[in-house]
């Protein structure tokens, strides 16, 4: 009974907080052209991390960093058109439901919204958090992405018209996919490996991509656990985690299994030196 009023008293404050959020939110939140069903996040423009306070410039012309990063975006170049080259691809979609099933072979589990509402639900208005996460500096340095420099194409030409004009420092792809990985891994502990090593490749899909470096990757990540941690200050996002996880257990006791091809998706991350963090033959 007390779980059950838990439970309910949860439902309520996020009944609350989505109405707020309604009324004084939606008509101000962006919609990038990547992303056009994007919804309302946890934070604001005061709360959400500062980029531009918080990262370094990228690197300078001539810099061992920058010929770092041209050095691994050469090195990723003959992954085109290879079974890892499409998984980037599917990561670069970050609209729903796709982005939404990014995880499950790492979480072996579904994430839909008939199944798991609260945390499909979760992962849209974190992804909108970490796009105001890394906005500032995006917008300050307006780094020139890889594709442009080589005239190599990404994995998404659809996209590249956009991209041309957004800031390739940091990674916004990375910054949602750590920021994912970080709160999947807390209602999912068991599977806190696999997650997150998805979570690295999730960014890395971005240099394979050819959308950008890997220094952006790289602090990407960075911003993507600072905006989970100034998201575990705000009660709804900490009420709506708590629903996710039951919704999580109630998948399990149920059995339901992912719906992508965790194989073909394990084989596909075994081709970059990260190795996949499931079995091939599961």
């Amino acid at each position: 009974m007390l779980r059950n009023m838990r439970i309910t008293a949860l439902r309520n404050i996020l009944i609350v907080a989505s109405c707020i959020a309604i009324t004084a939110g939606c008509a101000s939140t962006s919609k990038p052209a990547l992303v056009p069903d994007r919804l309302p996040g946890y934070l604001t423009s005061v709360t959400a991390p500062n980029s531009e306070a918080l990262l370094t410039p990228p690197p300078a012309a001539g810099s061992t960093a920058l010929a770092l990063d041209h050095d691994i975006s050469r090195n990723s170049l003959p992954l085109r058109d290879s079974p890892r080259w499409a998984l980037a691809a599917m990561d670069a979609e970050l609209t729903f439901p796709n982005a939404a099933g990014a995880f499950t072979c790492a979480l072996n589990a579904p994430i839909t919204e008939q199944d798991t509402p609260h945390l499909y639900i979760l992962l849209r208005r974190v992804l909108t958090d970490t796009s105001l996460a890394t906005s500032k500096a995006k917008n300050k340095y307006m780094r020139t992405r890889p594709f442009v420099e080589n005239k190599e194409g990404t994995c998404s030409p659809n996209d590249e018209q956009f991209l041309k004009k957004n800031g390739s420092y940091p990674s916004g792809h990375s910054t949602a996919g750590w920021a994912w990985a970080l709160i999947l891994t807390e209602i999912s502990p068991e599977q806190a490996d696999a997650i997150l090593a998805r979570g690295r490749a999730f960014g890395q899909s971005r240099v394979i991509c050819n959308a950008h470096w890997q220094s952006d990757v790289i602090e990407g990540r960075f911003m993507g656990a600072a905006t989970v941690a100034r998201l575990h200050a705000d009660p709804v996002f900490r009420a709506e985690l708590d629903l996710a996880g039951s919704e999580l257990a109630a998948v399990r006791a149920k059995g339901l299994k992912p719906a992508r091809d965790c194989k073909a998706e394990a084989e596909a991350l075994a081709q970059y030196p990260q190795q996949a963090p499931w079995p091939a033959d599961k």
